[in-house]
């Protein structure tokens, strides 16, 4: 069974998509050359890297079994796609700008007529209509941030992550069209008939997603102690407690902690009598 990921090629999320497949274990054999066609230490699975803007319609028209892109881009390719998970980067914002000196201050001063320049004239015109307003979008494929400042646009649609490329142009936000994150999506015919496979890539991905910011804390233990230990150690599901063999009286424990509470956890641990800890990363959690 021959599964086939599209990959986008180039942009902001290249890299976190292909460091994404290799921590889940499914390894992009050649990296460096970006090829069109590349295969991985599975051999059941391919890669294709191209551009993220085709990767909805790629995985729809079934050319893609499975893809990794953005939810901007979805909703503007309209793409009949089942979404599996969200990687958890890539967080951006479909926004409309206008300079800084404009008196278009919100959405509702935008009057019928005006002229909106976009990477994204689907979303952008659907969202302007269902607010009654009637203006002219003119597709661009790039550097919509100019487009006032020369006469093409009164506003623009622009992706942004924190607003800095916006400011740094002297363009201000008047209002969000759709928040995005990257997916990872599925055809729907792939996904029903080679489910097998595409859970178990789903499931590694999803290993590591949920890994993230984790830790393994492990310790030693005076049994006496081992009630204070288990309140101090929440884990997922509580700590995990066993006997040690060669030392009658002491336990091991260990838990899968959040990295942000391991500083005071180890102190805390080691105040109530814990010995021997180790904090250990974590690539995976099935």
């Amino acid at each position: 069974m021959q599964i086939r990921i599209a990959l986008p090629s180039k942009g902001r999320i290249s890299n976190p998509s292909v460091q994404l497949l290799g921590k889940a274990g499914i390894g992009v054999k050649d990296t460096a050359n970006r090829k069109l066609f590349s295969e991985t230490y599975d051999e059941e699975i391919s890669v294709m890297f191209t551009r993220a803007a085709d990767i909805p319609e790629f995985v729809a028209d079934g050319a893609a079994d499975l893809g990794i892109t953005g939810m901007d881009l979805i909703e503007e390719n309209e793409a009949d796609v089942e979404i599996l998970e969200d990687l958890n980067f890539g967080s951006a914002k479909l926004v409309l700008a206008v300079p800084e000196d404009s008196s278009i201050e919100s959405i509702s001063d935008i009057k019928d007529g005006a002229v909106v320049a976009t990477e994204f004239p689907h979303l952008t015109e659907k969202f302007l209509n269902g607010r009654g307003i009637n203006a002219k979008i003119v597709e661009l494929s790039g550097s919509t941030e100019i487009a006032p400042f020369i006469g093409v646009a009164d506003i623009i649609s622009d992706l942004t992550s924190t607003g800095t490329t916006l400011k740094m142009n002297h363009l201000k936000i008047i209002g969000t069209i759709i928040e995005s994150s990257i997916k990872l999506i599925a055809n729907k015919r792939s996904f029903k008939e080679k489910n097998e496979k595409v859970d178990a890539i789903r499931t590694g991905i999803k290993g590591v997603l949920d890994a993230e910011g984790k830790k393994l804390v492990m310790m030693n233990v005076a049994e006496e102690f081992l009630e204070d230990v288990k309140m101090a150690m929440p884990g997922l599901t509580g700590p995990t407690v066993s006997n040690v063999l060669s030392n009658k009286g002491v336990m091991a424990v260990h838990a899968v902690v959040d990295e942000k509470d391991v500083f005071n956890l180890v102190n805390e641990l080691k105040k109530i009598g814990a010995r021997d800890i180790l904090v250990v990363p974590i690539e995976r959690i099935i």
